[in-house]
Formats: C-alpha cells, structure tokens, sequence
C-alpha cells in the first residue's frame, strides 16, 4: 500500500507546475505610456537620446517604444506640391516605459529633458491607453494621406493672393482636399461669382 501511496504522492505536485506556466505564455506588461516635455524644436534628438541611453543602461526591459508623433503635410509651392512633416505635439516625447526610480532618473536626466507632464514631479501619471490608440491612429491616417497644412472651413473669409483676383476677399463656399483647392464666392461688380483657387493662391484673413 505504501509503495502506491508512494507512486502517486508526486501527482498533486503537478499542478503548481501547470499554474507557474500558465503566465508566461500571456506576460503581463507594467509598461505604461507618459509624456515627456522636452525643448521645443528638440524632439528627435531626445528620441534618439533617450534610445541610446537606455541601450547602454541595458534597460531595454523597461522601455517600449519611444515617439515623436508626426504628421506628413502638403503645401502648395511655386505651383507645386511639397510635403513636409507636422509634429502633433511640438515640445513633446511620448515614452512607453515601466515606472521605477531608474526609469524615471534615465529619462529625467537626459539632456534637453524637462520633465514629465502629469502627476507628481517624481510620480508621473501615465496616459490613457485609448488616448494613444487615437494618437496612433492619428500617425497612420497621417502617413496614409497627407492633410494640406492650412486648414480652411466652409464660411471663413480668404484673401486671394495670386491671380486676376489678387486682393479679393471672399468667403470659402467649398473645400476640395483631394485637389487641394477651394470655392471662394468674390464679390464683382455686386455680384457672387464662384471661383476656384489652389489653397496656395489664398490665405486667411
């Protein structure tokens, strides 16, 4: 009897092995998204900075991704088109990274580093997970389809500054994005007239 007792004592014992593995096929993250308030003007370089610096700390553990969230835009210029790259939050690195003493002095301490936005000083509050779904959602949208670099709503008064109705000012009737051209209705001789203009041959007044 006791050699079966004996047989079956390490059964039980399997159980805990089951419960250990079960974490780690589904890890949990303390990783967390914060905002860091850096020179405006700065943000790549802090980017790269902080990248590197944790690099030689080994703490890539501790850090995900690091993001100056940009934004390609289009202008028109001498007839043709350019595009450049907008920042969402100029003056701002958004840093995913788990919260520790060393984490927070790593960041803290790297050159042209303010200090993190929310919170206490030394106990930043992260950001919302849905606010940087929507930031990222943001960057793609960006990256996808240029958005022109001024914006013009239907109803806001533009001066024209080029063409036969240079001087004129009119109100914007219609916004073609995928042209990059508005409907301005000018006032001649009394009279509305409709025209259509490059975002390039006006500017808001």
């Amino acid at each position: 009897m006791s050699d079966n007792v004996q047989d079956n004592a390490p059964v039980p014992g399997d159980a805990p092995a089951q419960d250990v593995a079960a974490p780690v096929s589904v890890p949990v993250s303390n990783k967390r998204w914060y905002v860091v308030h850096v020179y405006s003007g700065m943000e790549k370089s802090v980017m790269r900075a902080l990248n590197e610096r944790v690099e030689r700390a080994g703490m890539q553990e501790q850090f995900g991704q690091i993001l100056v969230p940009t934004e390609e835009v289009v202008e028109m210029r001498n007839g043709s088109k350019a595009v450049s790259e907008r920042r969402f939050f100029p003056g701002y690195v958004l840093v995913e990274m788990e919260m520790t003493d060393e984490t927070w002095h790593l960041v803290k301490n790297t050159s042209k580093v303010t200090g993190f936005i929310g919170g206490k000083s030394n106990k930043p509050t992260p950001i919302p997970a849905r606010e940087i779904d929507k930031i990222m959602q943001q960057v793609q949208e960006g990256v996808e389809k240029p958005r022109p670099k001024v914006l013009y709503e239907v109803g806001e008064q533009v001066r024209i500054k080029e063409g036969p109705f240079t001087d004129f000012n009119g109100n914007v009737e219609e916004v073609n994005y995928e042209k990059s051209k508005v409907r301005v209705s000018v006032t001649i001789f009394g009279r509305a007239t409709p025209v259509e203009l490059e975002f390039g041959q006006v500017e808001k007044v």
